[in-house]
């Protein structure tokens, strides 16, 4: 089991299931991201904020596995633990039905920091996400 070092709790919305009466795949990444936002409003950043400062967090793969399916309705919370290898943010990010606790999807997304228009290294992620 992940150390989660932020959990956020939403609820599916009915425009966000196909015609199987469940949430289709695409909006599990509205979900991730939303959770990763709100992650950094946490930690003292706002991405508009640090997009005016030349700084851009952007998703360079996702990797997600679909365990249960939400309909809608259902209130889930999407959890998020965070490493960082080399110059890549790495966020485990697992999504939990709340009514019975089951595993939803697990995730991995793998983000890079654009400074300036330019790959690089961020002190200020480091430090926010206290991994200087």
């Amino acid at each position: 089991m992940e150390k989660y070092i932020y959990e956020l709790e939403m609820k599916v919305r009915d425009y966000e299931c196909d015609l199987q009466g469940i949430v289709n795949n695409a909006n599990y990444q509205h979900y991730l991201e939303h959770t990763r936002h709100e992650f950094l409003l946490q930690s003292g950043a706002s991405f508009a904020a640090l997009h005016e400062q030349g700084v851009d967090p952007v998703v360079a793969r996702i990797s997600m596995a679909f365990k249960t399916p939400l309909k809608s309705g259902d209130e889930f919370v999407s959890k998020l633990s965070l490493k960082k290898e080399g110059i890549k943010y790495v966020f485990y990010q697992d999504i939990f039905r709340k009514s019975d606790g089951k595993v939803v999807l697990k995730g991995v997304v793998e983000t890079v920091c654009v400074v300036n228009g330019r790959l690089s290294d961020s002190r200020l992620f480091d430090e926010l996400f206290h991994l200087a």
